[in-house]
């Protein structure tokens, strides 16, 4: 393995030339950009059941940011409000997602660049609770109340709640992001994640693999603890909760190179989900004979008591599962073993090795070369996942030295650092080569795939093929742009097509069109076509084209981002002024409670705590109370309380019961 050092460096010199020609024909070909963007840039991990941001601190290293409940990770839900058209995002969404079934989306990054006719979606159209409808160029759309999401508008919703999380714990404006995706996903997946970012106000400075986010957290934490780095090869298992990916890197001082990636776009948690929810649907319809597939009400109560059970088996042999009133007046309970969430799950689980076998044959290294395993996402949890792994690799042991539900956002936030400059000299050194994880090429000869980019590439990248007329005084050339392994381009992913024109007649054959693919450091895609009897030249960056949102769409779905910031503001306003209100009264009530015997006027007492109970009360049944309504009762408590102190307490501050905002 040591031999592979001078190719690692090899490919980090090439990548650096290739990089600066990037940088230097976008500078002489984009105009627009005149001001260089400034200012701390976060790393996001827009994951489909739960999303996480960090933030680079100089000096303290990555810092995790908790969303205004104080959690860490962040739901991917978004709902909005039967009554009054609220809404809502991340642990409020996902709270009342049993009471609101229809109106509350959730696994939306399943649907992200997808078309509507995909298998795939399909499958999910059928158990998810929300509807999703078919709209033009054959997209996704989720429909709720008569309104139209794109999944790109409902990931940049949740994208600007993460970007509104950091805004309020670093104090400061933030607008630049490193967002992460699945390896394996495609290039229009790419734009849609891109255009998620716009939405929400967010300019997204890189897109990054999450495996290979991974790594980076993985690889700098491993170089702290040893004082002398080698070379490691280090497969990351991503099972996250509707993506999965094997990536296979080589670490060596500080140079990320990812020799091979691959993985599905539509296998995680929520497969798991949905195997139990249909055996419990099963079991419901024989037991019972109660069939619950049309009550989306019931289905959603039992999605959360399957996924409560699913982690619970993580750590314990038999669980149970209990729903009161899971259709009016039935009440189910039964137990699942760990046994029987295997078998249920057999067919699941094994799959997730045929990538792994892939990732070896293409970087052409043996089980015995893979020096670490990094297990990500959540899935990776459950003890069956963890013990095909290790069967497969002949005993070794998983590292579980990073957290699977961060170490995504940790590496994000560590590139973002490195583009910003925020993150000096421990940083300084890191050098990233990602992959193209798809084979990209035009079509040829009536069907036929030719491929300019080969699956496996290190990025930024650039290729070119030239080709010939077909026909005598032939005017034009269609070229279209494929993704994908398969020979025949039909079975591959088409991402677009545009026309080179105005060609001089010539005999067939005679005419020599050079077509250029180029790919930056987030994936994305152009391509040039140039005509080398005139030097005419046309490109097309692949973006709104088949199926992918235009600008009109954007500048309205922006537009509605930006209306519904100053909604989310007041929420946040809201949520914070009762959070303050409730920790008020708990202190003010276990305060009285601790000293009690110290208190002389004991009728003093009871109009102060009668006086809590009735404020807590209004809580209960003023859900909907403003900001100012919930400051003033902190005011009027606030006052009570120190009306009555000096009497209570003959003298004594609130400083002498330990409660210092007493």
């Amino acid at each position: 393995m040591r031999s592979r050092v001078w190719q690692t460096q090899f490919a980090a010199i090439i990548g650096y030339l290739i990089l600066i020609t990037t940088i230097v024909i976008a500078k002489e070909t984009d105009a627009t950009e005149e001001e260089e963007r400034t200012g701390t840039i976060i790393g996001i991990d827009l994951g489909t059941t739960y999303s996480c941001v960090g933030v680079f601190q100089p000096g303290k290293g990555v810092e995790i940011i908790p969303n205004d409940q104080g959690n860490r990770i962040t739901p991917s839900y978004v709902a909005f409000t039967e009554n009054d058209g609220r809404r809502l995002v991340g642990d409020s969404a996902k709270n009342q997602a049993t009471v609101n079934p229809e109106n509350t989306v959730f696994d939306i990054k399943r649907l992200i660049g997808r078309k509507y006719s995909e298998p795939s979606v399909q499958a999910d159209k059928d158990l998810l609770p929300y509807r999703i409808v078919q709209r033009e160029d054959d997209r996704p759309y989720v429909a709720i109340d008569g309104k139209y999401f794109a999944p790109e508008e409902l990931s940049g919703i949740l994208l600007s709640k993460l970007k509104a999380d950091a805004e309020r714990y670093l104090g400061r404006e933030i607008n630049r992001a490193v967002v992460t995706v699945p390896a394996y996903f495609n290039d229009a997946q790419r734009h849609s994640t891109r255009n998620a970012g716009v939405i929400a106000g967010l300019h997204i400075e890189r897109i990054i693999n999450e495996p290979t986010a991974a790594a980076i957290a993985y690889g700098i934490k491993d170089a702290q603890n040893r004082k002398e780095q080698e070379e490691e090869n280090v497969l990351v298992f991503d099972l996250g909760g509707g993506t999965f990916d094997v990536t296979l890197l080589t670490i060596d001082n500080g140079i990320f190179e990812v020799l091979a990636t691959n993985g599905d776009t539509h296998l995680g948690g929520s497969d798991i989900d949905q195997n139990l929810l249909k055996y419990f649907m099963n079991i419901i319809q024989k037991k019972d004979k109660k069939d619950i597939s049309k009550n989306k009400r019931a289905l959603q109560k039992l999605r959360m008591e399957v996924e409560r059970v699913k982690r619970a088996l993580s750590n314990q042999l038999t669980a149970r599962i209990e729903i009161e009133d899971l259709v009016n007046g039935y009440d189910f309970t039964d137990t699942l073993t760990r046994a029987k969430f295997e078998e249920l799950n057999d067919e699941l689980f094994k799959k997730t090795l045929i990538p792994v076998q892939r990732v070896l044959e293409d970087s052409l290294l043996d089980i015995d070369d893979v020096d670490q395993i990094i297990l990500v996402g959540g899935s990776t949890r459950i003890p069956k996942v963890q013990q095909l792994i290790k069967d497969f690799f002949n005993g070794k042991q998983a590292n579980k030295s990073i957290n699977p539900d961060e170490s995504v956002a940790v590496g994000a936030a560590i590139q973002g650092s490195i583009l910003s400059g925020e993150g000096g000299e421990s940083v300084e050194d890191l050098i990233l080569l990602d992959v193209t994880p798809l084979s990209l090429g035009t079509d040829v000869d009536g069907g036929l795939m030719s491929v300019i980019i080969k699956r496996g590439t290190t990025i930024p990248t650039q290729s070119s093929h030239t080709y010939h007329t077909v026909e005598d005084n032939q005017k034009h050339m269609t070229i279209d742009v494929f993704e994908g392994e398969r020979p025949q381009t039909r079975n591959n992913h088409f991402l677009g097509e545009f026309e080179l024109t105005d060609l001089p007649p010539a005999p067939r054959g005679d005419v020599e069109v050079r077509v250029t693919f180029k790919v930056d450091a987030n994936g994305l895609l152009e391509v040039t076509a140039e005509n080398l009897a005139t030097m005419s030249a046309k490109s097309i960056k692949i973006t709104a084209a088949d199926g992918r949102l235009s600008e009109e769409e954007m500048t309205s779905m922006v537009k509605e981002a930006e209306r519904f910031a100053e909604d989310d503001k007041r929420e946040a306003e809201i949520m914070e002024a009762r959070n303050k209100l409730e920790t008020h009264l708990h202190r003010i009530s276990s305060t009285l409670k601790e000293n009690e015997e110290l208190i002389v006027d004991k009728q003093g007492l009871k109009i102060v705590m009668d006086t809590v109970d009735e404020v807590m009360d209004w809580l209960d049944s003023n859900q909907r109370a403003d900001a100012d309504e919930l400051e003033q009762k902190y005011k009027e408590i606030s006052a009570v309380f120190q009306a009555l102190m000096s009497d209570m307490y003959q003298g004594q501050s609130a400083d002498d019961f330990g409660d210092d905002e007493l």
